[in-house]
């Protein structure tokens, strides 16, 4: 195939809510080939963060999630507001998710989410968290669970932490020699 190739012949966004859009593509693989659709959501950029807790054990969040009809555990984690910062947006999604502030933050990554289906990038951080402020409540449906490094390695393998960015960033802070598990 030429560089040219492929190419995008249309592309039509149809806003869902605020925080997603559906992309159909029509995408010409070769010259005077017919044009074949691809669908993916749009979404701001996602953010997830390793926290360990000034005792070391590391901070999940459980929570319902409808669009896979169950509690997932998951480290705790959020979309990046229009104009903010990575840095700044998982600072304040480990306080709100966790009533836990950053005393120390590490990036350990961005790709792609799901290259097939989900136009973004995820941003992965490690962060060592200060202690619990004391007057947080947790929101409704997120509970906070830390679990030791050994306790979440048995969750991994049991299939009770399985979120697949998740897993992500817990491979590039195993890489990296944030944590041990």
């Amino acid at each position: 195939m030429h560089d040219s190739w492929p190419k995008i012949i249309q592309r039509v966004q149809t806003k869902i809510s605020p925080w997603i859009e559906l992309i159909a593509r029509e995408v010409q693989f070769a010259d005077g080939s017919a044009t074949d659709t691809y669908y993916a959501i749009a979404q701001p950029e996602y953010l997830a963060a390793v926290a360990t807790t000034p005792e070391g054990r590391i901070l999940l969040v459980r929570q319902y999630r409808p669009a896979i009809e169950r509690y997932s555990l998951e480290f705790p984690a959020g979309l990046l507001d229009q104009g903010e910062r990575p840095e700044d947006a998982i600072r304040r999604e480990l306080l709100e998710e966790t009533g836990y502030r950053t005393t120390a933050i590490t990036f350990l990554g961005r790709g792609p989410t799901c290259s097939s289906r989900i136009s973004n990038l995820s941003h992965s951080f490690f962060i060592e968290a200060g202690q619990r402020v004391d007057d947080f409540v947790e929101e409704p449906g997120i509970e906070v669970v830390a679990v030791t490094p050994a306790e979440l390695r048995d969750l991994v393998l049991s299939g009770d932490f399985s979120e697949q960015t998740h897993l992500g960033a817990l491979s590039l802070a195993l890489l990296r020699g944030c944590i041990r598990l």
